[in-house]
């Protein structure tokens, strides 16, 4: 049975030899994702901007939520709340995925010649494709009610990237346990529902209690969520050492997970 290298090294090979395919294959991944609907993929412009304006309209209007240090202006409550809302996108669209990743490419398990490790760098680039698309609708809202954008909006690569390691690692983790467990399917959907809810998305971290402030920054989402909106909407600088060390740490985080897969996988024949 062919041995399959858990190296870093492999993985970033991995990734840089298989460029073409993971390319073509998110490619197709979008394009079919709406294939044979009327309004084709302006639906990935849509959906975010719907759920946008539910979520303001209950928040805001309803609950009367209001950001710290900001004003009473619905359209700031909007943007602030749609910069969350676009990392948590991006981490729910792949890790609600991975759990049946394999099983919905079971055809390709027998391949010895295909990558089973591409399979998340795939359906990542899915759902950044689709976060580029409402970060182009939030960057056109912004210059049309405020005007030109923060110059600190360049240093956005650095903030999401650790966000980027942490989903790929769950992705291969996720992937390989649902292989094995069907019911982590279920599980994972109900876990980032949650996640969403105990996540600053739609409130400040500043409006916890102390006792659980501290509890928030466990959720890997929070740091991230919070200097996408520094960097974005209120022009300041993210916090660089917390950034790096959480950067470090994703990695880890990353390679452990594509590990897993490539130990795992060997059994996957066996149980599809």
């Amino acid at each position: 049975m062919q041995a399959h290298s858990i190296s870093p090294k492999e993985l970033v090979k991995s990734l840089w030899s298989n460029r073409s395919l993971i390319k073509a294959m998110i490619k197709r991944e979008v394009i079919g994702r709406y294939k044979g609907s009327f309004l084709g993929i302006f639906w990935s412009f849509f959906n975010p901007v719907l759920m946008l304006a539910v979520y303001t309209f209950v928040f805001s209007v309803i609950f009367k939520a209001r950001w710290s240090g900001g004003g009473d202006s619905k359209t700031e409550f909007a943007l602030v709340l749609f910069a969350g809302l676009m990392v948590f996108n991006l981490f729910s669209e792949c890790v609600n995925r991975a759990p049946g990743i394999i099983l919905a490419n079971a055809n390709y398990v027998k391949k010895v010649v295909f990558p089973l490790e591409i399979l998340p760098w795939v359906s990542l680039g899915s759902a950044m494709f689709h976060s580029l698309v409402s970060l182009g609708v939030w960057m056109v809202a912004y210059v049309i009610f405020f005007g030109v954008p923060h110059v600190t909006a360049l240093l956005l690569p650095f903030v999401v990237l650790p966000l980027v390691f942490v989903v790929l690692g769950l992705s291969w983790s996720l992937a390989s346990l649902g292989v094995y467990l069907r019911d982590v399917t279920q599980f994972i959907g109900i876990l980032t529902t949650v996640t969403m809810f105990l996540s600053p998305i739609f409130y400040p971290s500043t409006a916890l209690p102390p006792e659980y402030a501290n509890l928030l920054l466990l959720n890997p989402l929070t740091p991230v969520i919070e200097g996408v909106r520094d960097v974005l909407f209120w022009g300041k600088l993210p916090q660089i050492e917390f950034l790096s060390g959480y950067l470090v740490g994703s990695m880890l985080f990353a390679w452990l997970g594509f590990a897993w897969f490539q130990k795992t996988r060997k059994g996957f024949a066996d149980v599809l």
